[in-house]
Parts: C-alpha cells; sequence; structure tokens
C-alpha cells in the first residue's frame, strides 16, 4: 500500500472545553437550550467558564476537520492542517496539541481571541455546547496560498466554513490546481439550507468524496429518505456517504451502493462520530482499500470515539484500534 499520501485539512480553529455537568440546571442559568449549538460573543463565553469552573473539565483541540485530520494522524497518516488563531493561550494549545498529533499546523495568527467550544455533557450523554468562534471565523481566502496545499494529496474541508463563499471557493480552486482530491463534510443541515445553492454548485465543480448525516443530506437533496438522498449526491461527486447513526453509513460510487454496519459500543458522548468516521474512511481511500474495508474504518474510529468524553482517544485505546485497522487492511 501507498502510505505516502498526504492530507490537508481546512477548518474552524477551536479550543473544545469538555465540561462534565452534575446537572442541567447550568443550563438554564446560562439560557442554553439542552442539546443545542449555540453561537455566543465572548462576554457570554467568559461567563460559562467562569460559572463551572467548579466542575471537571478537559481541553482538546477540536472543530470539525481538526478532529478528522487527528484521527487521520493518529492512524499514521501525514496530514496538515489551514486556520486561524489568536495570538494567546489557546491559540499556542491549539498549535502545541496539533505537532504533538504528528500534524504540521499552518496557522494564521489574528489579533481576536482564539476560538473555543464549551461542551456541557449533561448527566445522560446529551451535550450543549457554547461556541465562541473568535479568530477562526476571520480565515479568509486572503490567508490561503498555493504554498499550503503543494504536496499534498487530499483536501478535506469542514461544511462549517461554508458561510464564507470567497474562502471556500478559493481553496477549491487551489487544490484543484495542484491535483489534489477534495472532501467536503457538510456542516448542520441549518448551514446546508442558508447555503443551499453555493454548496450545490461547488459540490458539483469540485468536490470528489462528500459526507453528510442523514438531516444534512436531507436538506442538501430535498429527500427525506437516506438512500434516495445518496443517489443524488452521487450524481454530484464521485464518492458519496451518508452517515445514519445506529444504522451505520450508506456509500456510493459508480452507481454501486455498499452498506456498513456499527461497532457494538457502550456510548458515552457523540462528539466527533462524524469526524473520526470521516478520518477512517479517508484514510481506507488513501491507503488503496476498497470502499466497504474504507467504511469499516470510519465505523471503527466512529464507535470508539463514542465511548469516551470529547473527541479525543488515549494512545491506549488508538492502539487496540490501529489493531483492529490491520485486521481490516489485511
Amino acid at each position: 500500500m501507498n502510505k505516502e499520501k498526504k492530507i490537508l485539512g481546512l477548518g474552524n480553529a477551536l479550543v473544545d472545553i469538555m465540561t462534565q455537568l452534575e446537572s442541567e440546571s447550568l443550563l438554564l442559568d446560562f439560557g442554553l437550550p439542552k442539546g443545542s449549538m449555540q453561537l455566543v460573543d465572548k462576554a457570554k463565553s467568559d461567563l460559562v467558564v467562569a460559572g463551572t469552573k467548579h466542575l471537571k473539565t478537559s481541553l482538546a483541540a477540536g472543530g470539525s476537520a481538526a478532529n478528522t485530520i487527528n484521527g487521520l494522524a493518529k492512524l499514521g497518516a501525514n496530514c496538515g492542517f489551514i486556520a486561524k488563531v489568536g495570538k494567546d493561550s489557546f491559540g499556542e494549545f491549539f498549535s502545541n496539541d496539533m505537532i504533538a498529533s504528528g500534524i504540521k499546523p499552518f496557522l494564521i495568527e489574528s489579533d481576536t481571541e482564539s476560538g473555543r467550544a464549551i461542551a456541557l455533557i449533561s448527566p445522560d450523554s446529551e451535550r450543549t455546547f457554547a461556541t465562541y468562534l473568535g479568530a477562526s471565523v476571520e480565515l479568509s481566502d486572503k490567508d490561503l496560498k498555493p504554498e499550503h496545499f503543494s504536496g499534498y494529496d487530499y483536501l478535506h474541508i469542514e461544511g462549517y466554513l461554508v458561510q464564507n463563499h470567497a474562502l471556500i471557493e478559493k481553496a477549491l480552486q487551489l487544490a484543484k490546481t495542484e491535483n489534489l482530491l477534495v472532501s467536503l463534510d457538510l456542516a448542520s443541515y441549518n448551514v446546508v439550507e442558508e447555503n443551499l445553492a453555493f454548496l450545490q454548485e461547488m459540490a458539483k465543480k469540485y468536490v470528489d468524496i462528500l459526507f453528510a448525516n442523514e438531516e444534512e443530506a436531507r436538506a442538501f437533496t430535498g429527500r427525506k429518505e437516506p438512500s434516495e438522498a445518496l443517489d443524488i449526491i452521487s450524481e454530484s461527486v464521485d464518492i458519496a456517504v451518508v452517515k445514519v447513526g445506529k444504522f451505520g453509513s450508506l456509500i456510493k460510487k459508480d452507481g454501486i451502493k455498499y452498506q456498513i454496519g456499527i461497532i457494538d459500543v457502550n456510548s458515552k458522548d457523540t462528539t466527533g462520530a462524524g469526524d473520526l468516521y470521516a478520518g477512517g474512511f479517508l484514510f481506507g481511500l488513501m491507503n488503496g482499500l476498497d470502499l466497504e474495508k474504507s467504511g469499516k474504518i470510519g465505523a471503527l474510529l466512529a464507535g470508539n470515539v463514542i465511548e469516551v468524553i470529547g473527541a479525543k482517544m488515549n494512545d491506549e485505546r488508538w492502539a487496540k484500534i490501529q489493531a483492529e485497522v490491520d485486521k481490516i487492511i489485511a
């Protein structure tokens, strides 16, 4: 297998502050609807941080595409990542976390504070996010340079960036100029709805691999049934993937459909499940595996990450995952 393929990520640089709640009363105090992802300003973010100081917390470099790239790096892939951070401790943490994971960071600095996502985890594992995008949202088309893309084989973009049309289009054009295969993971369904015409145009012109969950696939195609949505997505891209939660995932390429199951797990927190699925799937493709084996590696990573709090897993778990990946590859 060719292990020399390289993948570049483009996404929001967020530091995840995973916070385990003792009860849900704090959500009411902060005015955060349980299970929602609320964009907040710096003042509200600081308020939530101060109000949860007494609780058990952990930090991790996060953001959708960053989670995917981290998973790929843990499997041994050669990875880079483009994002924007502040000149502060969160930005430094994000950079150091990337380097420690073996990822080459292309981080543009801003005077605005770094982005952070406070994940408030209820006792029943439901996550409620208070997200301050900060510097991450300032990444622009003017920050992207051809040399960022040179030498890479794949580009993976998170859909949360899609509100910045100029940034997305410039990244896709630069990727194609350098002959990269493009992977796009759609963001939440409301982001898809708000940018539908643009997303459909970009998918048709530039995207090779498109990931969506059920709600995102429905928003993108107008079809409720995941299988029907998959058919429509596959008309625009080379490989279409629709993730269907406990029912696994559906993949289509060249008119052929594959259904991939899930692994048996004890779910604690679904943070990063879709991101890690994409990481496992792309790892398979980068190493010349067929779609079924690539899907199984995606399911393996997704299943493991929901057994831990947050989108990061320890080295012991990664060693077990690697052993299972080796079995799939064999």
